[in-house]
């Protein structure tokens, strides 16, 4: 490999992992002064407006009414579903909290993937993983069932397991879903899709109604800024560049870079605590994520990460 090449690679992994680590912190900036369905669903719609313009000078933009219906689902499951939920939790939770929920998407992958058939069943040591997972899952929620602070941090994390569900499903689904070749268009479909649906979440939950433009604050604006040309398209693009030139297994190290990335930020940026009950939980989570990777990574046909355009942070 010559020494550009490797460069390249160092640059695209760097990205990957501190953007999309970094974008939580982003989020909850951006639901200070703007109401969270709206910001995510304008956020996408954006960013997959400039995805298709990147599509579109590569070449002639074909589709048909399939490809649209699948990144209808591909973006409901994934930027409503999965993005919408990280951006409303972080109305209850802290944004490493919600980094470290989030991290349980290969869990889930693994899981579904077995269940659908789509790969052999898990061996004792990924179970061992995944129990592992779930374990701190439970360390960081089962507390908040029981403390009487009127269940914020509870709702908070319910809604991120939930949405990572969804998430993980959509990516199950997106695996063997009929995609354009141009995976700069796939993903601006499915940007375009996700955020309209994001958007009308908004509006039918009264959010229009008390969102004043001029109440905006600067730091909201620049971390939406952030959001869509930081976090969408470079992290993105990032991904896909990673994707065609190195091995999936080791592009999906992220998923255990960036909840460290997010908690670190989240302490420094936004005063949040890190408890002993975090640090152990995010041991737990964090230490399965890679055990699993590195299981499949070994095995003779790994399981790949999404193969989706859209990929979490995520972020994501």
């Amino acid at each position: 490999m010559t020494g550009p090449r490797r460069i390249e690679i160092v640059a695209a992994f760097a990205a990957l992992y501190v953007i999309w680590g970094s974008t939580y912190l982003a989020i909850f900036f951006a639901i200070q002064s703007i109401p969270p369905f709206l910001m995510a669903g304008t956020r996408f719609f954006v960013a997959g407006v400039i995805m298709l313009g990147i599509a579109r000078l590569q070449g002639p933009l074909k589709s048909t009414w399939s490809d649209w219906r699948t990144s209808l689902i591909i973006g409901a499951c994934l930027l409503l579903g999965g993005n919408g939920g990280v951006t409303i939790s972080e109305k209850f939770v802290e944004t490493g909290l919600a980094s470290l929920i989030v991290a349980t998407v290969p869990i889930y992958m693994i899981l579904l993937a077995w269940m659908a058939g789509m790969t052999p069943r898990p061996s004792g040591i990924v179970w061992l993983g995944l129990a592992g997972g779930f374990v701190g899952v439970a360390i960081l929620l089962g507390p908040e069932l029981r403390i009487s602070n009127g269940g914020r941090a509870a709702i908070g994390m319910s809604i991120l397991l939930v949405g990572s569900f969804i998430w993980s499903a959509g990516s199950i689904y997106s695996r063997s879903a009929k995609h354009v070749a141009s995976p700069f268009f796939a993903a601006a479909q499915q940007m375009i899709c996700g955020g309209l649906l994001l958007m009308l979440v908004g509006f039918a939950a009264g959010e229009a109604s008390n969102f004043h433009l001029a109440k905006v604050t600067s730091l909201s604006l620049g971390a939406f800024a952030y959001l869509v040309l930081i976090g969408a398209i470079v992290g993105y693009t990032a991904y896909f560049w990673l994707l065609r030139n190195c091995d999936p297994a080791k592009v999906a190290t992220y998923a255990y870079v960036n909840p460290v990335v997010a908690v670190l930020l989240g302490a420094f940026f936004a005063h949040e605590v890190v408890t002993l009950r975090t640090l152990v939980a995010a041991v737990l989570i964090i230490g399965s994520v890679a055990l699993i990777i590195t299981i499949q990574q070994l095995r003779s046909q790994p399981m790949q990460p999404i193969t989706s355009p859209i990929e979490p942070e995520c972020a994501r």
